[in-house]
């Protein structure tokens, strides 16, 4: 349902075979460990959820995306992009890095900045702070996701914890995207994220995104699994910002149905995913390649 493929594998999955280099990262990374793990799946939701808080960002959601008239078609998105920066080679990467820029040249327009709201100002999803934003805001999600239902973040450097390592790694998304200074560091992360507080604020247009992002029109069958994603996705949100959203914590162990339900998409998807798969098929090619 995510990929926006019917049969689960979409060309743009099946691209990740192609390429002549293993990526940015690589099968010993911890971007591969966690952005590959059944968690990101909640970290996504979350994100989302953020991502509403910054009025510019809100505002180019809100004029720009189909999030209402096809909120799948969305989320497939978001998710091609994550995976195939995460699993494709270089120039694979570089070719989705493109599409989206492109798609980025529309999103443009006028919001009221400031708490509370202020003079209107330009924008344009091609903005820096807006771009480290999102950033910020993903790279907080999958690493918080992935810290309440995941399993230890391996590391290669002596004095840096996993955690640190992964921010530092996902770092290279950022870039890519145009950000010209993201965080490293857990530390960076988290003062990046507070800096934003200032600008943050949840107006009527934010209203009707969370009630469109937490009771969307899925599939009967989806709805119940994605409301316990989704308050597993609220508990992992810091209390000052829950308070923004107007979302309550669950007075049901959202935590544990989350990691039940996680445990149950994680058997049901197998323990690899088809997008890890043909990333692995092209760097073991490429190995045989380079032995002979």
């Amino acid at each position: 349902m995510l990929s926006g493929d019917p049969n689960g594998e979409p060309d743009w999955v099946k691209a990740i075979s192609d390429g002549s280099d293993q990526g940015y990262f690589g099968p010993d990374s911890a971007v591969w460990h966690v952005n590959g793990g059944i968690p990101v799946i909640v970290a996504g939701v979350r994100a989302l959820l953020m991502q509403t808080l910054h009025p510019g960002a809100m505002a180019g959601v809100h004029d720009h995306s189909r999030y209402a008239s096809d909120p799948i078609g969305r989320l497939s998105g978001t998710v091609r992009w994550v995976v195939t920066t995460t699993f494709g080679s270089t120039d694979t990467v570089g070719n989705e890095t493109s599409r989206v820029s492109k798609l980025h040249t529309r999103v443009k327009g006028e919001y009221q900045p400031g708490n509370p709201p202020e003079t209107s100002k330009a924008y344009s999803a091609h903005d820096e702070d807006l771009i480290a934003w999102v950033h910020v805001v993903f790279t907080d999600a999958f690493l918080r996701a992935h810290r309440e239902w995941g399993d230890t973040i391996p590391t290669d450097r002596e004095g840096e914890s996993g955690e640190d390592r992964y921010v530092r790694e996902w770092a290279e998304a950022g870039r890519l995207m145009g950000m010209t200074n993201p965080p490293t560091s857990v530390a960076e992360l988290e003062r990046a994220l507070e800096n934003f507080r200032p600008v943050l604020r949840a107006d009527d247009r934010v209203k009707e995104a969370l009630r469109f992002l937490t009771k969307p029109p899925l599939p009967r069958l989806a709805r119940l699994p994605y409301s316990i994603l989704v308050g597993g996705a609220i508990v992992t949100i810091d209390p000052q910002y829950r308070e923004m959203l107007g979302l309550r914590k669950p007075w049901w162990p959202a935590s544990f149905l989350t990691r039940l339900m996680l445990v149950i998409i994680g058997r049901t998807l197998g323990t690899e995913s088809t997008s890890r798969q043909r990333a692995r098929e092209r760097i073991s090619r490429l190995a045989g390649t380079s032995s002979y």
